[in-house]
């Protein structure tokens, strides 16, 4: 697949069935929806199906779906079919099924993945790093680590979990050529934050894996529960890392990446295979899902906050007062855009790849 179309299938896919949730939602409940958009810019396609226009616009950075009567402030009484006329629960079920369909799709990718089986990367030693601890041991490229602490390990990602919980002394046994002997290592101890804002010690030995990998295959029970798994642990982590951005904890730039850095992070998994894709699509469209929820004006979690004050006050937040506030919510949101698309741009050295492509003729 070529970076360009998974590029396109992998933003189409997340935008359309987080606006396919908005729109099933709303017919479930019978708010009659008058447009369903998908992309910005000119219109490719137009066409009026069941009383919903459908449009199909060229740049395919988002979409939305207009409701009957979600803007309009009257005084005349509402239609039974018009979003103003339904419950405050009625409402948010619409604007909540947004997120929570890509929070379906995440989930169900990752089932997918783990049931038709994932690469990771095999305990093979890829490079030994000058100056650490593996180095100062002896430990060479192409050694196969089979065990830490006498348990056995079978993938990259396990064996430097074992190993970071080790951070004073931790005994490997390695595979070299055919022979198996034990070797005792003092890890480079530093001082990490984990999810949970609290610092920990880990180990550290200075080495990286190599480019075998195997198939791992989980039955359907258990890719079940890993992909809820997952799904969890990515909204924590995401959560840990806007608070800690908030805080100060952690740097805008390193955290956040805009159309530029996917295009370049898809092209890149794209060339491992469809399986890879899809976990990336997985993670992405879960992401995309918890920051839609945020209490930000022009987010879902913007139009729920103000349903909640509806709720609490006992009447409707002013479309006035929602426009300025909506007004300033896209204002905050281009300013980071822009400020993300910066960052990319260095990042990804564009304006070093563009040059290369055109410059030298």
């Amino acid at each position: 697949m070529t970076p360009w179309l998974a590029f396109l299938v992998t933003l189409s896919l997340i935008i359309l069935v987080h606006e396919w949730g908005h729109f099933v939602m709303a017919r479930i409940i019978g708010v009659k929806v008058e447009r369903f958009s998908f992309g910005f810019g000119p219109q490719l396609l137009r066409r009026t199906r069941g009383g919903t226009e459908y449009v199909l616009s060229l740049l395919p950075f988002g979409g939305y779906v207009k409701l009957a009567g979600e803007v309009e402030e009257s005084t005349r009484p509402a239609k039974p079919w018009e979003y103003r006329a339904r419950s405050v629960r009625e409402r948010g079920s619409i604007v909540l099924a947004g997120p929570v369909i890509n929070y379906a799709l995440g989930f169900s990718l990752f089932f997918v993945v783990f049931l038709v089986g994932a690469p990771v990367y095999t305990t093979k030693i890829g490079q030994v790093m000058p100056a650490y601890p593996a180095a100062q041991a002896g430990l060479r490229q192409g050694d196969r680590i089979l065990a830490v602490e006498g348990k056995p390990v079978d993938s990259w990602e396990q064996m430097t979990r074992a190993i970071q919980a080790q951070p004073d002394s931790v005994t490997l046994t390695i595979e070299r050529e055919g022979s198996q002997f034990p070797q005792l290592l003092q890890p480079k101890v530093l001082e990490r934050t984990n999810l949970f804002g609290t610092k920990v010690r880990v180990g550290i030995v200075g080495i990286t894996p190599s480019d075998e990998t195997r198939t791992q295959r989980y039955a359907p029970p258990q890719a079940f529960l890993k992909a809820g798994t997952q799904v969890w642990f990515l909204t924590r982590m995401t959560l840990f890392s806007l608070w800690s951005i908030l805080t100060g904890g952690l740097s805008l730039k390193e955290s956040f990446t805009g159309p530029i850095g996917i295009f370049y992070i898809t092209s890149t998994v794209a060339q491992q295979g469809v399986v890879s894709l899809l976990q990336f699509i997985a993670v992405l469209s879960t992401s995309i899902g918890l920051f839609n929820l945020l209490p930000i004006p022009v987010l879902d979690g913007g139009h729920l906050a103000f349903l909640c004050v509806e709720r609490l006050r006992g009447r409707p937040v002013s479309i006035r007062v929602q426009e300025t506030m909506t007004r300033v919510g896209l204002g905050c949101l281009l300013l980071l855009l822009a400020v993300v698309t910066y960052n990319d741009l260095l990042r990804f050295n564009v304006g070093g790849r563009l040059w290369s492509l055109f410059g030298k003729g």
